[in-house]
């Protein structure tokens, strides 16, 4: 008998409270993403009612679908593995909790805040400053518990999936606080630090990552442990994983730039986020192979475990994504795909394939395990299964073909060299059916989650819970080591500290040398004489607009194709956004691009089309903003506003917010009203459309014939 061994016992009740989550908030953002896909077609399935257009929940359905559903299974999934893989409790049973009310009070902040309008703008990071501090603080929680488990474990090799979540603790941390650098003018609401092109890059330097190292990275982990414990065989092959890790955490960083091709961002960053793209096929696709191979010679099981065939889906799917990633960032294939559909098709195979499929098949195992008995029915997880993979393809396929097609539309010319389609209206007429295909697809999806929900509930009913599970090994210090010597990559991993040290400089190096020189070289962000800051009446019309999520459905940026210079004018240029904070260059075209709206239709088209758009432009999916008719502007917020933005660089007068700004904004409030007027619109100038009206008329009207210097702002 070996009286070294310790009696210890895994924590299931944290696991057991994620994986509730887990299936809550999933439920929860796939509603509401049916619900934005519905107004796709249908923009009156809002009501008018202000709090759920699709420019306010698109942004609720990505956090809810990210953090909440995909956040919550991460955390299910880490907590359960890490526990057996470091043959120890977590660290701290106050941290498990903590970290897990943390973040379901940030979720339900995030569901309330953005319907309500409090948003950044900035793509996967919305939330608003007092919730970016929450999640810094919740996630050095879950950072101190997975090192100090790590550091109490009792095997000394580190197992692949610990690699993978090291990499993920350490990253996201860097990318939420850089991504995050604010300044706050009221309890809720800030600017970002960053403006115009600068912004662009750190936000997708972020965004990217975020998908790399949230979406991605964790979830290799998980593959890495439940993937071979499901199929009772070892993981393929152990140097493949070392190159897979390796490769990935050092070439996902350099990546994101690939976000702005033929924008105004340099193109030396562009043609690094490019290759570097390029280079990420080789490990992600050893990885995808490292699982897939796993289940050599086990073809069988796979056919009759339905925990398998949800990780098969979900490998697949990682492949066919990380192959689909790159070759949209080539330049010729982006000049097609960018601002399109087939961009949100892309996505979406990721987050219902890899994330969804794999957060399912992590359910159907761990349930019979926390309350030791077998899964409910097999037949109805084997429904769910097929449900759900036909959802997927009605979901992605007719998407792609509306990407596809939206980008020869409007690139397409008669053989007179006019723009074949030259309203924008056309292209959307021609892909609504496509829309109503998706929201087909994604109510399919949620049927077969909904399967999955009852399967768990009957499940958890016929067990009884065990709280926590008895396990045994002998200390660190006396636990047994390989025989023989030991190779480089097994030396590293019973070094837990360097091995992050490792980790963290690999992660760092890309994202140092893409955003230094965009800070320190001044041409790269040359300046436009004539391009001044925005008056304190654009100031709020452009909050508005980011309120409303305007930016979700319109891009402010236009690239070097004919193309898109016949369409709205001449291309965007680095130095006309440098008093931009945020920056609101857009990812999606779901309208046209509004970079050189100013002028372009007289005010009253502009009241009359927020009011009722398929009143000036029939055939539009744009819903109704009439409440801004109605509502008063925040005028008494001017000078916090003005005077932050003063603080991180508009160069405003020194008191200029405590007097004039209100003579100013009154001044061109009655301008518009004016205007509105010989349109024979009759309106207020304290509403709130008057300060839209203003912003949406600035727009492009500063940069005509205007020179450029190379001082930066």
């Amino acid at each position: 008998m070996n009286t070294n061994v310790e009696t210890f016992k895994y924590d299931n009740r944290i696991v057991r409270a994620f994986s509730i989550a887990t299936v809550v908030w999933g439920i929860v953002g796939m509603l509401v993403g049916l619900l934005a896909a519905v107004q796709l077609f249908f923009p009156d399935a809002n009501l008018n009612f202000q709090f759920i257009t699709f420019g306010r929940i698109r942004p609720l359905h990505t956090n809810a679908v990210i953090f909440a559903f995909v956040g919550n299974g991460m955390f299910m999934g880490i907590y359960y593995s890490l526990q057996r893989l470091c043959k120890a409790r977590m660290f701290s049973d106050f941290l498990s909790w903590f970290n897990f009310w943390g973040w379901q009070l940030i979720i339900v902040s995030a569901a309330l805040t953005l319907p309500l309008g409090y948003t950044t703008s900035k793509e996967y990071a919305e939330l608003e400053w007092p919730i970016d501090i929450a999640i810094a603080v919740v996630w050095v929680a879950f950072s101190i518990n997975l090192f100090g488990t790590i550091v109490k474990r009792r095997e000394k090799h580190m197992y692949v999936a610990i690699w993978f979540f090291i990499a993920t603790a350490i990253t996201i941390a860097v990318l939420h606080i850089v991504n995050s650098m604010e300044m706050p003018w009221s309890a809720l609401k800030s600017y970002s630090m960053y403006a115009g092109v600068q912004d662009a890059l750190v936000q997708w330097w972020y965004g990217h990552n975020a998908v790399a190292f949230f979406l991605t990275t964790p979830y290799l982990g998980l593959m890495y442990y439940f993937l071979p414990k499901a199929a009772n065989r070892p993981i393929f092959s152990y140097r493949l994983s070392i190159i897979h890790f390796w490769a990935l955490v050092f070439l996902y960083i350099w990546a994101g730039p690939h976000h702005l091709l033929y924008s105004a961002l340099p193109d030396w960053a562009q043609s690094l986020g490019m290759v570097f793209s390029l280079m990420l096929i080789a490990p992600s696709w050893g990885g995808m192979l490292n699982g897939l191979l796993t289940l050599r010679g086990a073809w069988d099981k796979v056919r009759q475990d339905p925990v398998l065939k949800f990780m098969v889906v979900a490998v697949t799917a990682y492949g066919m994504s990380t192959l689909e990633g790159p070759l949209l960032s080539i330049k010729t294939v982006n000049s097609l795909s960018h601002y399109t559909d087939w961009t949100v098709a892309h996505v979406h195979v990721g987050a219902m394939g890899w994330n969804g499929f794999l957060t399912f098949s992590m359910l159907y195992y761990l349930f019979p395990r926390l309350y030791r008995t077998n899964l409910w029915s097999t037949k109805l997880a084997n429904y769910h299964f097929w449900i759900g993979l036909l959802g997927m393809m009605f979901y992605a396929i007719p998407i792609y073909v509306a990407g596809v097609t939206e980008g020869l539309m409007w690139k397409q010319f008669t053989k007179d060299g006019f723009l074949q389609y030259p309203n924008f209206l056309e292209t959307i007429v021609q892909v609504v059916p496509m829309f109503k295909l998706r929201a087909i697809g994604g109510t399919l999806y949620i049927v077969g989650t909904f399967l999955m929900v009852y399967n768990l509930y009957k499940t958890a009913k016929a067990g009884k819970f065990e709280p926590d599970t008895e396990a045994q090994a002998a200390p660190l210090e006396k636990a047994a080591v390989a025989h023989g010597k030991p190779g480089w990559h097994r030396v590293l991993e019973g070094k837990p500290l360097f091995f992050t040290v490792l980790a963290t400089v690999s992660i760092l190096v890309g994202g140092l040398v893409e955003i230094i020189p965009m800070f320190l070289i001044q041409q790269n962000v040359p300046t436009i004489s004539s391009v001044k800051p925005y008056t304190p009446l654009e100031v709020l019309g452009r909050d508005i607009y980011i309120r409303e999520g305007c930016l979700g459905c319109h891009s402010q940026m236009i690239r070097p194709f004919r193309s898109e210079t016949e369409r709205y004018g001449e291309y965007s240029k680095a130095g006309e956004f440098v008093y931009d904070h945020p920056f609101l260059w857009g990812s999606e075209r779901k309208g046209p691009d509004l970079a050189r709206e100013g002028g372009k239709y007289p005010d009253a088209w502009h009241f009359n089309h927020m009011d009722d758009p398929r009143s000036t432009s029939p055939g539009s999916i744009m819903p109704r903003y009439s409440w801004l008719l109605t509502q008063k502007m925040e005028t008494d917020t001017l000078p916090s506003r003005l005077n932050a933005l003063r603080k991180i660089g508009v160069p405003y007068p020194a008191g200029f917010e405590n007097g004039p700004a209100q003579k100013d904004l009154q001044a061109q409030a009655e301008k518009v009203v004016a205007n509105l007027k010989m349109g024979a619109v009759k309106a207020e100038s304290d509403r709130e459309i008057i300060a839209l009206i203003a912003y949406m008329q600035r727009l492009g009207t500063d940069i005509k014939s205007a020179p450029v210097t190379t001082a930066a702002k």
